[in-house]
C-alpha cells in the first residue's frame, strides 16, 4: 500500500511540473531556486535492514616460503643425487650438458 501510495504522490508532482511548467519556472525565477519534495511519512515502518557482504576466509595449505612441492622426509632422511650428461637438440644443433636428478630416502 505504501508503494502505491508514494507512486501516486511521485507522479502528481511529475504531473504538475509538466502541465504547470511555464508558470512554475517563471515564479521559481522570481521567488528563488528552492526545490521541495512531499514524501509520505510513516512513522511505524522499520528502517531497511542492510545485509553485511559475505566474507571467505582463505588459508593456505601450506606456509607461503616459495617451495614447492613441500615435502618433509623426515628427521633421519638423506638425500641422493644421480649426475649424468645427456643430449639436448637445440636450433644451433646438439649439445651435452648436465643433468642432475634427486629423491629422498630413509637414512
Amino acid at each position: 500500500m505504501r508503494a502505491k501510495t508514494t507512486l501516486t504522490l511521485l507522479c502528481m508532482g511529475l504531473f504538475s511540473q509538466f502541465c504547470v511548467g511555464g508558470q512554475a519556472q517563471a515564479q521559481a525565477q522570481t521567488a528563488g531556486t528552492e526545490v521541495h519534495m512531499a514524501q509520505a511519512d510513516v512513522p511505524d515502518a522499520p528502517p531497511p535492514r542492510k545485509r553485511p557482504p559475505a566474507r571467505l576466509r582463505v588459508t593456505p595449505y601450506y606456509s607461503p616460503d616459495g617451495v614447492y612441492p613441500r615435502y618433509n622426509p623426515g628427521p633421519d632422511a638423506v638425500r641422493e643425487c644421480n649426475a649424468t650428461y645427456v643430449q639436448e637438440y637445440r636450433p644451433s644443433g646438439t649439445v651435452i650438458v648436465p643433468h642432475m636428478s634427486c629423491y629422498w630416502r630413509r637414512g
